[in-house]
């Protein structure tokens, strides 16, 4: 176990390298950032659209499910902590893609978004689903959420390689790189604590 942990701790760390390098693009103090670059940080299209769209519920609905688990007593402590990490990561991504479709003048359609999902695509968790979670003794909560949020991720996953084939956008396509290697990670980890429940 302390291997699986280490391993997605170094996937973690790698990924949050890869976010602060494409985010700090900044220039050498005294030059200017070439408008290229700028342009090209700035530049987008309907698949970056779709990505911040569809992404924002995603998140949302994984941030739900995180908190229902950590509202219940006697949970496994590993899974709580990585409850607590997914939280911590996705809270700021929905903010990050909530301005991005501010400043691509997109709607945030997250409704329309939703349609669709809940019916096993996209790693939708459905009403009933959601209730199972919200509803399971913390014998079961853990192996639930566990079996839930890996469906989850892997929907995840699959979106975000579709924004890093089709997208754009560099920023939104470094944060789909981040998201791949953050929750393949946390896959990994989750199939570990499966095999001990």
């Amino acid at each position: 176990m302390l291997k699986t942990r280490t391993v997605f701790s170094a996937a973690v760390a790698v990924a949050a390298a890869l976010v602060l390098s494409s985010c700090a693009g900044g220039s050498p103090a005294g030059t200017s950032a070439s408008p290229t670059a700028d342009a090209s940080a700035a530049a987008f299209n309907d698949a970056d659209v779709t990505f911040a769209q569809m992404m924002i519920p995603h998140h949302e609905q994984a941030v739900e499910m995180s908190d229902d688990l950590l509202a219940k007593d006697g949970i496994d402590q590993e899974i709580v902590d990585l409850a607590t990490e997914i939280k911590a990561a996705q809270e700021p991504e929905i903010a990050q893609l909530n301005d991005w479709l501010t400043e691509w003048d997109a709607e945030d359609n997250s409704m329309s978004g939703m349609q669709g999902m809940g019916d096993g695509s996209d790693g939708m968790m459905s009403a009933d689903d959601m209730m199972a979670l919200q509803d399971a003794a913390a014998t079961d909560a853990g192996r639930l959420f566990l079996e839930q949020m890996t469906v989850h991720h892997e929907g995840a996953v699959a979106m975000a390689q579709i924004e890093i084939d089709d997208g754009e956008n560099t920023d939104a396509q470094a944060m789909a790189k981040t998201i791949v290697t953050t929750q393949t990670a946390e896959i990994a980890v989750m199939a570990e604590l499966l095999a001990t429940q």
